[in-house]
């Protein structure tokens, strides 16, 4: 299993330069997981740069994989790696999450370049 992080979603859907890279993952959707703070990241973003329709058709994409919501035990372990790790609130659900998965974890975020189990591509 993977948990392809809001930027990875972002590269893939602009046919960024690092789309390529992102492409694989996208190929196997039922492998990827896909935090609900991610639609919420990714629904947001499209809406400030599109429109609400454009923001509705990437969130109905990750619909494809395994959208996970936020459980009381990931909540807390997130809660614990954002103090360990100085992570945001968001990164470290994103982070909690793929641990409880045991997913790796593909970004472009620096936050997370040197964490376990994590698939760094630099932009």
């Amino acid at each position: 299993m993977v948990l392809v992080d809001t930027c990875g979603w972002i590269e893939w859907l602009t046919d960024s330069s690092l789309s390529e890279k992102y492409s694989k993952y996208f190929t196997q959707v039922e492998s990827i997981i896909v935090p609900s703070s991610i639609q919420y990241e990714l629904y947001k973003w499209v809406r400030l740069k599109q429109d609400m329709q454009y923001a509705l058709e990437a969130v109905a994409l990750t619909e494809q994989a395994k959208v996970v919501p936020l459980t009381t035990a990931i909540a807390l372990s997130a809660g614990d790696m954002a103090i360990e790790y100085k992570l945001s609130f968001a990164d470290a659900i994103i982070y909690a999450t793929a641990q409880f998965y045991n997913a790796e974890l593909i970004t472009s975020d620096k936050h997370f370049k040197s964490l376990t189990n994590v698939v760094y591509f630099a932009k």
